[in-house]
């Protein structure tokens, strides 16, 4: 198993998509763009913020600041999406520039210093920021999900379940493997335990 800090993180982002893909299989195209109050945020916003960092911290991020002059963070929260289609084309669009670039790096590559909004980061620093604040958000996708959707199905160990799936993992002998891997494998091949995560 490669264990590198890079692989690792990859298969976390990759694990945290997913989970927002599951919640979006699960709701109507009027769901993305539901709203709490005027306050908060929809589905749409959330996946238009995360399109919105993602492009911009990570075009050409060894060479240029990570907040790039064409970005307007303020019009990400501005509802101009009418469709499930253009929340998707989004969603897809920042997720490939970003893990492009993740795969595109080399172990050398961590202590580089690169810059957002003229500060200084290690791009291990850089990534670490991402790996708080990209699942912050899809947290928050997957709970609006969740309030909207009329019939969920978990995206965690469903209630009552936890001894017997703890059971099943202490079954096995004691092995080295990322948590992910039975989650991110090839959906055709399958892992029977899509609904189990941890």
């Amino acid at each position: 198993m490669e264990t590198s800090y890079l692989n690792s993180v990859i298969r976390q982002f990759e694990y945290y998509k997913s989970l927002g893909e599951k919640t979006f299989a699960q709701i109507s195209d009027e769901n993305f763009f539901w709203q709490y109050n005027e306050n908060s945020n929809s589905i749409a916003l959330l996946v238009k913020h995360l399109w919105g960092n993602q492009m911009s911290r990570w075009t050409d991020f060894l060479n240029t600041d990570g907040e790039k002059e064409w970005r307007d963070r303020d019009a990400e929260f501005e509802n101009d999406m009418n469709s499930r289609k253009e929340v998707l084309k989004k969603w897809d669009e920042g997720w490939n520039v970003f893990l492009d670039s993740l795969k595109s790096l080399k172990e050398e590559d961590l202590d580089k210093t690169i810059y957002i909004r003229n500060q200084g980061h290690s791009v291990m620093e850089a990534i670490n920021r991402q790996m708080a604040h990209y699942p912050y958000h899809i947290g928050q996708i997957v709970f609006i999900g969740k309030m909207c959707a009329g019939n969920w199905s978990t995206l965690s160990i469903a209630k009552g379940d936890s001894k017997a799936f703890n059971a099943a993992k202490f079954s096995l002998d004691k092995h080295r493997k990322h948590f992910t891997e039975e989650f991110l494998q090839d959906p055709e091949k399958g892992t029977g335990t899509e609904n189990q995560k941890n």
